[in-house]
């Protein structure tokens, strides 16, 4: 190609190029890790999002759960104070207030350490991206709980080995300014049937299991949840009836809602809510 031929496609090529750019979306804007106390992470976009309102329930409104309670919240005023804390992973029956007591003990925090904590959601099919999530935190001037809801593997899924390495064995380790919060309804994060299947295909069971079980190592607190029984379940109803100032008898109050836990077969702190946020509408009574 002759200089004169450049000379005359550089134009062309120069517009084209212009018109390119002007197709393709700018990058999201970097958020502003002092924007909020709460954000959720979009891996797509490597942003996070802030959460101008946390759906969460006050901490003093958590019944059957006080020890747990106790714990989580030492661990996280340890932490918010700049001093050594663990990973926790919240495991156990399902509805007893996992995911519910991580977000009231973040906001009972950052209430006494306004600015300090911030909550950061990732989801469990996002694991993958926690690498670059954590190297965006790292360099934050706060800290931050990352907290992963209902976190499970399946045997084909093979990012649990990702989160190993971040939570404590990679080469970098998690950053100073952030704990993992994890819930789950099985204590090790994956079914009995394939820690099983691998201790009956592998050529040293023990090494195998060791490498599944291993996961949940990495969390230095371990706090189950278990079944609450009755007077529990009424202790939960009777607390949201006083909370949100609702006139039923105690009697009352028992009876319907042992007949609403028959009904559903089971007793724990979400089915408790669900039976008052129905008793609360048919009586009339908004909970805002």
């Amino acid at each position: 190609m002759t200089q004169s031929e450049i000379s005359t496609l550089l134009p062309v090529l120069t517009r084209i190029a212009d018109a390119l750019d002007r197709l393709t979306p700018p990058p999201p804007p970097a958020a502003d890790a002092m924007a909020a106390d709460a954000f959720v992470w979009q891996a797509e976009g490597g942003r996070l999002v802030p959460v101008t309102q946390v759906n969460r329930v006050e901490i003093g409104l958590l019944k059957g759960v006080e020890r747990q309670r106790d714990t989580l919240l030492d661990n996280t005023r340890r932490f918010a104070a700049g001093l050594p804390a663990n990973n926790a992973l919240l495991w156990g029956a399902r509805g007893m207030g996992k995911s519910s007591l991580v977000k009231s003990v973040h906001g009972a925090v950052a209430a006494e350490h306004p600015g300090a904590l911030a909550l950061v959601e990732i989801h469990r099919e996002d694991i993958p991206s926690l690498p670059r999530l954590l190297t965006l935190l790292r360099a934050a001037p706060r800290r931050f709980l990352v907290f992963c809801d209902d976190l499970s593997f399946a045997a084909e899924d093979a990012h649990y080995k990702s989160l190993k390495a971040v939570l404590e064995g990679g080469i970098e380790g998690r950053p100073a300014n952030v704990l993992f919060y994890a819930t789950s309804n099985r204590r090790h994060l994956m079914p009995r049937d394939m820690i099983e299947n691998e201790r009956s295909t592998a050529i040293n069971p023990a090494e195998a299991v060791e490498e599944k079980v291993s996961l949940s190592d990495r969390f230095g607190l371990w706090l189950g949840f278990h079944n609450c029984d009755q007077e529990t379940f009424f202790a939960m109803v009777e607390g949201y009836a006083a909370a949100y100032g609702l006139d039923i008898a105690p009697e009352a109050l028992r009876a319907q809602a042992v007949e609403w836990s028959v009904t559903r077969g089971a007793r724990s702190g979400r089915v408790a809510w669900q039976f008052f946020q129905d008793l609360a509408g048919r009586l009339g009574h908004r909970l805002t």
